[in-house]
């Protein structure tokens, strides 16, 4: 790592990388050369980096004369000026205005993503800063795209630790944890892997089931059939948007996907007019017509405005009839592998919270990156699925009740039959 700016190191579970972290980190602030250097351990909350490493930290710092440890700041000062202090991704305000020479981002999977493009990475361009991404594989997230880009990029270090090469853990232990966990749970905590199944995903079978089937591929638009837009709106985080043609009846074709976060409505609506496609229906959740306090406006209204003319969206009024839904439309869907990357990365990832105090899951899912993309998918999938109504059998027998209203005969056989008549 000392011969690259940026790394990336993929690590079986207690291979020891928060010691490797805290070292690396402390070596560099006692030689670094330029006035005030100061390095960060970034922890995926505050009070994990206390919990996990400010122990570490003051332990190797031990040795060194003349460093002070502070307690009330989590921060270990060297007699060069130097600094190694331990901060949490969860709270993104305390890094702001801070330069740093070198960062390491331990568990950067359980990060949110966009503290180190928007807040971190800005700190290291004027003293050229360096950072280290650490973790373990929990599904293909930040971290996994952090690692695609360190194995393609000469520039970056890249190191893979697994359980089976390393020779850290005896092998009696990783038999005994083979024995108590799932296939996918040991590939993934101790081999390294990616590919195994995220802990609590809720729609892990569907996904695995279109890619085998092949309905994961090419889905290219069909200009003679119109497209259907369904969309989660975020507030302060993401606004997501699922891109759909239908087959009555048959299969529904999910041709594209687009995600952002932190832009007003005239953003996407000029996304929808770039992409071209001849729509029929937006379909956004129930509370866009809930109206500001500040402007007494509603965001159906602001949107209106834009030109963006939305539908609402049947509302679910139970999490799991929408989650049912979305596992009963999913086997007649068809995605495009391209456009709609990131979209199944959302619904694999679209996990149940996990309670560890009496280590089960709950009953609701887990509010991250990937809540956002699978939101839209069940406001989709419940708009079909409450949809197999037949409108056109509906209607029918709207019309069969109109003129049975307006037939007093027919009113009157009707009646009998109801007090046992004819």
């Amino acid at each position: 790592m000392d011969a690259h700016r940026f790394g990336a190191a993929v690590c079986h579970r207690r291979f020891g990388k928060s010691v490797c972290a805290v070292n690396h980190l402390q070596r560099a602030a006692v030689r670094c050369t330029k006035p005030r250097p100061r390095f960060g351990y970034i922890a995926p909350t505050y009070t994990q980096g206390k919990a996990n490493v400010w122990d570490y930290l003051k332990y190797y710092a031990s040795p060194i004369p003349g460093h002070t440890a502070h307690e009330s700041e989590l921060r270990v000062g060297y007699p060069n000026g130097g600094q190694v202090r331990i901060f949490g991704a969860d709270n993104p305000d305390s890094l702001r205005g801070l330069y740093f020479d070198g960062v390491v981002l331990d568990e950067y999977g359980l990060h949110q993503p966009q503290v180190f493009t928007e807040v971190i990475r800005p700190a290291l361009a004027d003293r050229g800063g360096w950072a280290l991404f650490l973790g373990t594989p929990n599904g293909k997230n930040q971290f996994y795209d952090v690692v695609q880009t360190a194995k393609g990029d000469p520039e970056w270090f890249y190191g893979e630790y697994k359980a089976s090469m390393t020779g850290i853990l005896p092998q009696a232990e990783l038999d005994a944890a083979r024995a108590v966990m799932t296939q996918d749970e040991y590939d993934q905590e101790f081999e390294c892997s990616f590919e195994a199944s995220v802990k609590g995903a809720i729609f892990a079978r569907e996904v695995i089931a279109a890619r085998e089937d092949g309905r994961i591929t090419r889905v290219p638009y069909d200009p003679a059939l119109p497209v259907e837009t369904d969309w989660d709106l975020g507030m302060g985080d993401a606004t997501a948007i699922w891109f759909s043609q239908s087959l009555r009846s048959r299969e529904v074709r999910l041709i594209d996907y687009y995600e952002a976060t932190g832009q007003g409505l005239h953003h996407y609506r000029d996304i929808l007019n770039r992409k071209g496609y001849a729509y029929s229906a937006h379909w956004a959740p129930h509370d866009i017509q809930v109206r500001e306090l500040g402007t007494g406006n509603s965001r159906l209204e602001a949107a209106r405005s834009l030109g963006l003319h939305f539908q609402i969206s049947p509302k679910v009024e139970r999490l799991e009839d929408g989650i049912h839904a979305g596992r009963m439309l999913f086997p007649r869907c068809w995605f495009d592998a391209e456009k709609c990357a990131h979209g199944l990365e959302t619904l694999q990832h679209y996990r149940w919270d996990f309670n560890t105090r009496i280590q089960e899951f709950t009953h609701l899912p887990v509010h991250d990156w990937a809540s956002h993309g699978a939101d839209a998918f069940r406001g989709l999938a419940y708009r079909h699925y409450t949809s197999q109504r037949h409108p056109e059998r509906e209607a029918a027998a709207a019309v069969r009740k109109a003129q049975i209203d307006h037939d007093p005969y027919d009113r009157l056989r009707r009646s009998r039959a109801g007090r046992g008549g004819y």
